[in-house]
C-alpha cells in the first residue's frame, strides 16, 4: 500500500500543482491530507482541485478549514472525510479526527468529549492508520525552536493505542518522521523544504517513508 500523505496546503496554486505532479510520478493508492487544505478562503476551489485527482482523497480539517469544508467533501465522490469516519483501504482502517489550534500555542482537538476519544480509539490497533492535524505534544511539535506545542489528546490515543502509523501536520518546520512508542508519526507538513511524503506499507506492516524535496520529481 502506497500513501502521499500531505498537509498545510493552505489553497496554495503551487502546491496543489506538485501534489499533482507527485500523484502522476508516484502512483500512489491514496492521497491522504492531514488538514490546512484551504486558507479559509476559495474552499471550492481548492476542494474541487483534489477531488480531480486521479487516485482517492481522504482528509481531514486543519484550523484554516471552515466547516463548510467538511460539506464540500461529500459533494466529491473522489474525496472522504475522515473525521471519526474509518475508512479501509488495502484492508487497514483509517481514521481522522478534525482538529484546530488553541492561542496562543498549544494544540487541541476541536472534539475533546471523552466519549469521541474513546470512539476513535476503538477503531484502532496495530495495523491501523491515524489522521490528526497537530502532532503528539512532543513529537514533531517543537515552534520557534522553544515550544512544543502538539496535542496532549493527540499523544494519549496513540499511547493507549498504538497505531501502526498517525500523519500529521502542522507545525511547517518539522516536517520528518519520529517513533512515538510502536507507532511512528508522519508530519506530512508542505513547506519550503516538503512537499510532503510517500509511505509505503508492506504487508508484514514494516514501513518506508520518503520526505519529497520541494523539486523532487518536479523535472523531467
Amino acid at each position: 500500500m502506497r500513501i502521499y500523505a500531505v498537509a498545510d496546503i493552505h489553497g496554495r496554486p503551487e502546491k496543489l500543482a506538485k501534489i499533482r505532479t507527485h500523484t502522476e510520478r508516484r502512483n500512489p493508492d491514496v492521497i491522504v491530507v492531514a488538514g490546512d487544505i484551504t486558507n479559509y478562503f476559495n474552499t471550492d476551489g481548492v476542494v474541487c482541485e483534489l477531488a480531480s485527482l486521479s487516485v482517492p482523497v481522504l482528509a481531514i480539517r486543519g484550523n484554516t478549514d471552515l466547516p463548510k469544508v467538511n460539506r464540500l467533501f461529500e459533494s466529491f465522490p473522489n474525496v472522504i472525510g475522515l473525521h471519526l469516519n474509518p475508512t479501509i483501504v488495502s484492508d487497514r482502517i483509517i481514521i481522522g479526527i478534525d482538529g484546530t489550534i488553541a492561542v496562543p500555542f498549544r494544540s487541541r482537538l476541536a472534539f475533546r468529549e471523552k466519549r469521541l476519544r474513546n470512539y476513535v480509539k476503538a477503531h484502532l490497533d496495530e495495523g491501523s492508520i491515524l489522521v490528526a492535524h497537530p502532532p503528539p505534544l512532543g513529537t514533531l511539535d517543537l515552534a520557534f525552536g522553544r515550544f512544543h506545542v502538539g496535542s496532549r489528546c493527540v499523544a494519549q490515543i496513540v499511547r493507549e493505542s498504538e497505531p501502526l502509523l498517525l500523519i500529521c501536520g502542522h507545525i511547517h518546520e518539522h516536517s520528518g518522521t519520529a517513533p512515538l512508542g510502536k507507532t511512528l508519526v508522519v508530519n506530512a507538513s508542505m513547506n519550503r523544504k516538503s512537499s510532503g511524503a510517500i509511505i509505503d506499507i508492506q504487508a508484514d506492516r514494516s514501513l518506508h517513508v520518503e520526505i519529497l524535496g520541494v523539486d523532487a520529481g518536479m523535472t523531467p
